[in-house]
């Protein structure tokens, strides 16, 4: 199981725990996971959580912890999550070896035959 953060990727997501850490739950790490949805099927989901599940897939990268959901890691092997900033958007992008088709607002994925039905970006 492969998922790679960029530098600045790793950077962003620990800003985000370290805030936090100051509630009364911080989280342990992030969560990346995929649900039916989007333009092209299906939608990235990537969320502080403070307690995996028991099935999630641990892949440490640097001082992140990111857990992948078991269900949806055969389309996640490979796939680098990087931050991008620019006047018109801004947040995480998904690089995926896995997709056979992206969508326009780069936030949805379809893979081959195993994709559900896509919903219009809205």
């Amino acid at each position: 199981m492969s998922v790679v953060l960029t530098e600045v990727a790793e950077l962003r997501l620990r800003a985000f725990l370290q805030s936090s850490s100051k509630s009364d739950n911080p989280a342990q790490g992030v969560r990346i996971s995929l649900k039916d949805g989007g333009c092209s099927g299906y939608q990235y989901a990537l969320d502080l959580i403070n307690n995996p599940k028991p099935e999630d897939l641990l892949v440490q990268q640097g001082r992140v912890k990111v857990y992948v959901d078991a269900e949806s890691a055969s389309l996640l092997d490979g796939v680098v999550v990087d931050y991008v900033e620019g006047l018109t958007q801004s947040g995480f992008k998904f690089s995926n070896p896995n997709a056979t088709e992206t969508c326009g607002c780069g936030q949805s994925f379809s893979a081959g035959d195993c994709s559900p039905a896509g919903i219009p970006c809205s």
